[in-house]
């Protein structure tokens, strides 16, 4: 397991910021597309690939973002989100 933060840590957490800083629900499609017009790391956008089709709140969305990132030991390195 790796333990030092990456360039990348915190990235998701913008991510959250950016889809939910207007709306209370967004779109799997929503992030994905946020995720390739800021080039994220292809590790995180893997990860957003990996979530489930479908809409989200915010904490229904931290918490399949959190479950994945967490799923591949990858908390330290990239972050959580709230």
């Amino acid at each position: 397991m790796t333990d030092f933060k990456s360039e990348e840590y915190g990235v998701l957490q913008k991510l959250m910021d950016i889809l939910f800083a207007s709306r209370k629900r967004v779109d799997k499609v929503d992030l994905l597309l946020l995720g390739e017009v800021h080039d994220i790391h292809p590790d995180l956008m893997e990860l957003i690939n990996n979530i489930p089709p479908g809409s989200y709140d915010r904490e229904k969305l931290a918490n399949q973002i959190n479950s994945a990132v967490s799923g591949r030991g990858w908390g330290m390195v990239y972050g959580t989100v709230e």
